[in-house]
């Protein structure tokens, strides 16, 4: 089965504020630097100015609740519960359409703000802290761990689509990419699973990053649990990657066969053909 390193959330958690914190004035010079905003990204479609407004977005978003501010979210969010991919694809719209010009026309400064505003509100509180996260489904919140990883995670992959299109260097380094993978992917990975695709489906991933974390991945009949440090059982896959690489994959950033072949993700266990499952039933929102 493998040694299982467990882990203690409360210094995990502020690991993640310390990445968080180091990553964002990488950020903010970046969107500073990029040359041409109308650039086209890493992301179809969408420009630097585009990306970088998302960005802005993102750190309203979740210093908004936790600052005290009172936010109509009910006008700016789809009505209805609809898959989560199609949820965030609008969210996404009305934040690139909310933050590109105007009062916000310098990403970089309102990042800066914002970040800073975020990791004041909280500091000394604890990992299991609920925050609310409306964008990701009515009344639905997640753990300020988990809020933590997820803007880790935003400002990593998003500066690589920013820094692909202004052609500027954007290294992400195995530490922050585990933590990313540690405190956010237990969280959305159930959110974002396709209940459809999943029905009758019945497979247990043993998903071992190098380093850390260690995630039982378990899909039950359109449902989905991931488990840090599960007890011992039975795994039908084991996918075993280098952080940063499997941060990449699941973010459709790399493709997945560029991974195996550099020997950064490879499948075994009892039936390793079953890897590629987990793409298809996951959703990249």
């Amino acid at each position: 089965m493998g040694t299982v390193t467990r882990f203690d959330p409360v210094a995990e958690h502020e690991r993640t504020r310390a990445a968080l914190r180091a990553v964002v004035p990488r950020l903010v010079r970046l969107l500073r630097e990029a040359p041409d905003p109308d650039a086209a990204s890493g992301v179809p479609l969408w420009t630097v100015a585009d990306v970088a407004a998302h960005l802005a977005g993102v750190y309203f978003a979740y210093s908004a609740d936790l600052t005290g501010e009172s936010v109509e979210w009910d006008g700016l969010l789809p009505s209805g519960e609809g898959p989560l991919g199609e949820r965030i694809a609008a969210v996404n719209a009305t934040s690139v359409d909310l933050f590109r010009g105007g009062e916000h026309a310098r990403p970089g400064d309102f990042v800066a703000e914002r970040s800073g505003m975020f990791l004041r509100a909280t500091e000394g509180l604890a990992p299991d802290t609920p925050v609310s996260a409306p964008w990701l489904g009515k009344g639905v919140t997640v753990s300020l761990a988990a809020a933590t990883g997820l803007m880790l995670s935003e400002s990593l992959v998003h500066g690589l689509d920013i820094a692909r299109g202004a052609g500027l260097p954007w290294p992400i380094g195995p530490a922050e990419a585990s933590l990313v993978l540690g405190q956010s992917m237990p969280t959305m990975m159930p959110l974002a699973l396709d209940p459809v695709r999943a029905r009758g489906v019945r497979i247990a991933f043993d998903l071992a990053i190098r380093g850390g974390p260690r995630l039982a991945v378990v899909v039950d009949d359109g449902t989905l649990t991931v488990t840090r440090d599960a007890p011992p059982r039975a795994y039908d896959c084991r996918i075993t990657a280098a952080p940063a690489a499997f941060l990449l994959v699941s973010f459709r950033r790399t493709p997945v066969w560029k991974a195996i072949a550099r020997g950064q993700m490879r499948a075994g266990g009892r039936r390793p053909w079953l890897a590629t499952r987990l793409g298809e039933l996951v959703a990249n929102p």
